[in-house]
């Protein structure tokens, strides 16, 4: 094991727990074998993960000079299932920009829980508010594991629950080497010559997803332009089914790398 997973101490837990933990993290690896899609690979890792009682993740990769994860042209990858009324709030309050995960993440490379950052005396009120509203959406506490790259680049991965408990050490040692697993496997994906093909959206479908990644919910869309919430939302649904994504915020940013809209 590296020195990297070294630093997260062992903890005294019971034999049964060690072993079922070991053979939980031997099955993800299994079914990762042979799998070519990150949104697949996603799925697997969120499934993983709920073996910690952690039912929501968030992956975001960012180049060296970048200091949000909102979507924009290039190859950001974003992946996330938070609940969508927070992952609107999130990117409509700017919070990628002031999250302190990921400003502890640049120089960080070992995990660390939520918790650790909130109390941080350098953490401002400002990046606390962060943590003060996700938890009013149901992500009470949580970790981060920073995956850092080649020429600066790094990833983030969230793992977050829905409690105030935290998590034990030899836990986020299991999410830390899943979440390492998973970024190496998308950096490979990303950096295949394979062209992933966009796929073919109505006009219609184009003006939702736009307005979407513009940060707009389903109300404020079918008030732009001029049909109910219902169709946008039928319009949503059929996008992230084209996409093959699980969320329209992913779909959004999908849209955006493959060139089908633009800000």
């Amino acid at each position: 094991m590296s020195d990297q997973f070294s630093l997260v101490p062992a903890m005294h837990f019971p034999e049964a727990a060690r072993e079922a933990f070991a053979m939980e993290f031997s099955r993800f690896l299994d079914q990762t074998d042979g799998v070519a899609r990150s949104e697949h690979l996603f799925d697997l890792l969120s499934d993983f993960a709920l073996n910690f009682d952690c039912p929501w993740i968030a992956y975001g990769s960012l180049a060296p000079d970048q200091k949000g994860l909102k979507a924009g042209r290039g190859d950001l990858a974003v992946m996330l299932n938070y609940p969508h009324e927070w992952q609107q709030r999130y990117f409509e309050m700017g919070y990628d920009r002031i999250d302190p995960t990921i400003k502890r993440s640049r120089r960080r490379a070992e995990a660390f829980r939520w918790s650790e950052l909130y109390n941080d005396e350098s953490t401002t009120e400002d990046e606390r508010r962060v943590f003060d509203e996700a938890a009013t959406f149901g992500l009470r506490s949580g970790i981060s594991v920073p995956l850092h790259g080649p020429d600066g680049r790094f990833a983030i991965m969230n793992f977050a629950q829905a409690w105030d408990g935290e998590l034990q050490n030899r836990a986020i040692t299991y999410l830390q080497l899943a979440a390492l697993h998973f970024h190496l496997r998308v950096e490979k994906f990303d950096n295949s010559s394979d062209i992933e093909e966009a796929p073919n959206l109505s006009s219609r479908e184009k003006e939702c997803i736009l307005w979407t990644a513009k940060g707009k919910s389903s109300w404020e869309i079918a008030k732009i332009v001029g049909i109910s919430v219902n169709t946008v939302n039928f319009h949503i649904k059929n996008i992230m089914r084209k996409m093959d994504t699980n969320s329209r915020t992913t779909a959004a940013i999908k849209a955006l790398k493959l060139r089908i809209i633009e800000l």
